[in-house]
C-alpha cells in the first residue's frame, strides 16, 4: 500500500485553513485553530487514531467560532478522502466504545462513499470552554460530506459535557484507525460487492 498522505487548503472570505494528514502515522498533532477546546479534541483524534495531523486555521473568530469549526471539518474530510485513495485493501468499517468516568460514547464509521451523519448527543452544557457544543455537529457534518463516509455518533451516557465530548472524539479516532487500517486478508481487493466505493 502506497503512502496515504494528503494536504488540502481551503481559503474563503471567512477562513484560511491548511490540513495535512498521514493515515499511517504515530498520532502526532501540530495544531493551531484559534479554538483551544477544538485543538484538544483534535489531539484525541490524532493520538487515538494513530493519525498524524498538521492543522493551521485562521478564521473570523471575532464573529464566532462557527465558520472555523465547520470549515475545518470540511477540509479535514477532503484530506481524508484524498489520503484514503481507492480504498482497496482497507477494513472499511470501524467502531469504538470509549468511556471517561461517567461518560460513554459509541462511534461507528463506514468509508462507504455515501455521506451520512447520524448523531445522537444531548450535551449537558451549551458551551465547553468558549466552544458552542452545537458546533460539533457542524464539524462532523463537514467531515462526513467531504470524506464521503457514513458516521454514527451516540453518547450513551454522561453528565459532564467535557467528558461527553472527549469520549466522542476519542471514539472517533479509534473508529477511523480501525476503518482505514490495511486488511491483510483483503489483499488489495475492494471491500464491496459493487467493486467500487
Amino acid at each position: 500500500m502506497s503512502e496515504r498522505i494528503a494536504t488540502v487548503s481551503r481559503d474563503t472570505q471567512e477562513t484560511r485553513i491548511r490540513v495535512s494528514v498521514n493515515l499511517d502515522g504515530s498520532g502526532k498533532l501540530n495544531c493551531e485553530t484559534g479554538v483551544p477546546f477544538l485543538d484538544h479534541m483534535l489531539d484525541q483524534v490524532a493520538r487515538h487514531g494513530l493519525i498524524d495531523l498538521d492543522i493551521h486555521a485562521e478564521g473570523d473568530l471575532h464573529i464566532d467560532d462557527h465558520h472555523t469549526v465547520e470549515d475545518l471539518g470540511i477540509t479535514l474530510g477532503q484530506a481524508f478522502d484524498q489520503a484514503i485513495g481507492n480504498k482497496r485493501g482497507i477494513y472499511r468499517y470501524g467502531h469504538a466504545y470509549v468511556p471517561l468516568d461517567e461518560a460513554l460514547s459509541r462511534v461507528v464509521v463506514d468509508f462507504s462513499g455515501r455521506p451520512g451523519l447520524f448523531m445522537d448527543v444531548a450535551f449537558t452544557r451549551a458551551v465547553i470552554g468558549r466552544l458552542d457544543t452545537q458546533l460539533f455537529q457542524e464539524f462532523f457534518q463537514g467531515f462526513v460530506n467531504h470524506a464521503r463516509v457514513t458516521l454514527h455518533i451516540d453518547n450513551l451516557k454522561g453528565e459532564n459535557a467535557h467528558h461527553q465530548a472527549e469520549t466522542i472524539f476519542k471514539a472517533f479516532g479509534r473508529a477511523l484507525r480501525m476503518a482505514v487500517a490495511p486488511d491483510p486478508r483483503m489483499a488489495g481487493q475492494m471491500p464491496s460487492t459493487k467493486g467500487s466505493l
